[in-house]
């Protein structure tokens, strides 16, 4: 937790409002991603303005850092 408190002021939260939600969709209907695993990516793709490429997408579960590897982003599963 106080790593986590450390980072807390470096990150930026993009909120599950329509934006976001409506992408998800549109990402689950072109990979097999579960619904939390859409709204992450989501979430990464409007923080980079549909740009991806030469950033890393850091995650807990390999399909979904597969499946950010396909949209663009060099992607890490830890």
């Amino acid at each position: 937790m106080t790593r986590v408190a450390a980072l807390r002021g470096m990150w930026i939260e993009i909120p599950p409002g329509e934006v976001p939600k409506e992408f998800a969709e549109w990402l689950i209907e072109r990979h097999p991603l579960r619904a939390a695993d859409a709204l992450h990516l989501a979430a990464a793709m409007i923080w980079r303005r549909r740009r991806p490429r030469k950033h890393t997408f850091v995650c807990l579960d390999g399909r979904l850092a597969d499946e950010a590897g396909k949209e663009g982003f060099s992607a890490e599963a830890m």
